[in-house]
């Protein structure tokens, strides 16, 4: 879907990006992390020729993007920033309807679509006569994610799109992007400096360092299979938080006790570590019960959840 050839970036003498070459496959989030000034933000720029590289090639849908007028380009590519980047003087559905005028669209499918996304992304209709400045941040948030959706692009570029947010309003936005079925149907790439939210969104992370690709992987592959120190060290501080997130409960089911819970809701077993630990810690339950497709179902308390993450860790080839 999107291919980055050997492409490198000079700002003055300070080599931004230096020869970094990778894929993203349709319908995949792949998350640039990294400290601030390692070339993540310059390389999403290139992207949609926000930024033109010096050196390399980039392919989006087999199509190399120099061959295409930048503007035509940029209409059929979905952007979020972190600032949000709404036009003031716009109310809001003026703001979410920029692009859908510039592609000539009819004013009854530009309201259609409006009104179908800002439902999607639970802001009420009456939003739409107000003013950015009259909204919270969450909400200023939303709509420019509205904004970004509305003419259904396959590719959404995403830069630090939750980094204004206070923490609380941030984890909340972080799991409506997740269920949102509208995106699980893009192809995305995001930047971020925040691990939590790395591992929380990404399908697949591409860690950077002074220009440079470090490691490119799953986030189990970046926690029990860092390349070399760098990688490792990035992760260090919050390895075992991390750990809670990208360890489910089919990953230990192997350690965990035979059993059975009358007329008990079942769990689906691709749920990670700290949910479960959540959800025994936030309601009444002293155990779950977990369901595994073409697997017996298993209960399981605090404990037995304990126990068997930590036989998984050491059934791991730590680094």
């Amino acid at each position: 879907m999107i291919e980055l050839k050997e492409i490198s970036k000079k700002f003055g003498h300070t080599q931004a990006v230096n020869t970094i070459s990778f894929k993203v496959e349709e319908k995949e989030t792949l998350v640039l992390l990294g400290t601030s000034g390692c070339g993540k933000t310059t390389t999403l720029k290139m992207i949609n020729r926000l930024i033109e590289p010096d050196t390399g090639q980039i392919i989006i849908n087999g199509a190399d993007i120099t061959n295409q007028n930048p503007d035509e380009l940029r209409k059929g590519i979905g952007y979020v920033m972190q600032n949000i980047g709404l036009f003031p003087h716009y109310t809001i559905a003026e703001n979410i309807a920029v692009v859908p005028k510039l592609l000539r669209w009819e004013k009854e499918k530009i309201k259609s679509r409006t009104q179908e996304l800002i439902g999607k992304l639970h802001l009420p209709e009456n939003v739409l006569k107000m003013f950015p400045h009259q909204l919270s941040g969450g909400q200023q948030q939303r709509v420019g994610l509205a904004r970004a959706l509305v003419t259904n692009p396959a590719v959404l570029l995403m830069d630090e799109p939750f980094g204004a947010l206070d923490n609380v309003t941030r984890s909340s936005i972080q799991k409506e992007f997740k269920a949102l079925e509208e995106l699980k149907r893009k192809t995305i790439v995001m930047v971020t400096h925040d691990v939590q939210e790395a591992f929380e969104l990404a399908d697949r992370i591409c860690l950077m360092d002074k220009g440079k690709i470090i490691q490119i992987g799953t986030p189990k592959q970046l926690l029990y299979q860092p390349v070399n120190d760098f990688a490792k060290k990035f992760l260090a501080s919050q390895k075992l938080a991390l750990e809670f997130k990208v360890v489910n409960i089919q990953d230990i089911w192997s350690f965990l006790p035979k059993g059975t819970l009358q007329d008990g809701k079942a769990f689906p077993a691709n749920l990670n570590i700290w949910e479960a630990m959540e959800l025994l810690r936030n309601t009444d339950r002293h155990e779950l019960l977990i369901s595994a497709d073409n697997k017996e179902s298993k209960t399981v308390t605090f404990e037995q959840l304990t126990q068997g993450f930590n036989q998984f860790q050491t059934s791991q080839p730590h680094e």
